[in-house]
């Protein structure tokens, strides 16, 4: 696992520079609160689906459309069976209407509908 610290104290040490102090605390990987985060965190993005979908599916919901488009794009483009379209087609709409392109939702929505 990556490095995970928990932050402590804060306290400004300059005024003009508006500089601050921060301490952090290293976590051990038998943190109890860092594994209840992880399995908190595994929970909520989307276990159940598949590598390249969970990572679109967070994307999306982190906000980061414009790459959950290009994660989206690229599975549209080099892979995908027939029965995986819909589903993409489907999450691309999804990141047109969060980015508030209506026009461009509906026609990912219907075409999801047509392959199906």
């Amino acid at each position: 696992m990556h490095s995970v610290f928990q932050i402590g104290p804060m306290k400004q040490i300059n005024t003009n520079k508006h500089l601050w102090q921060v301490d952090l605390t290293l976590t051990s990987d038998n943190d109890p609160e860092l594994h209840v985060l992880t399995e908190q965190i595994r929970k909520e993005t989307y276990p159940d689906a598949e590598e390249w979908n969970r990572l679109g599916m967070l994307l999306i919901k982190l906000g980061y459309f414009d790459k959950a488009q290009e994660v989206y794009d690229i599975l549209l483009d080099q892979i995908m069976t027939d029965r995986e379209k819909p589903f993409v087609c489907h999450q691309l709409g999804w990141v047109k209407k969060d980015q508030g392109e209506y026009a461009n939702a509906i026609g990912y929505y219907k075409k999801s509908i047509e392959i199906k």
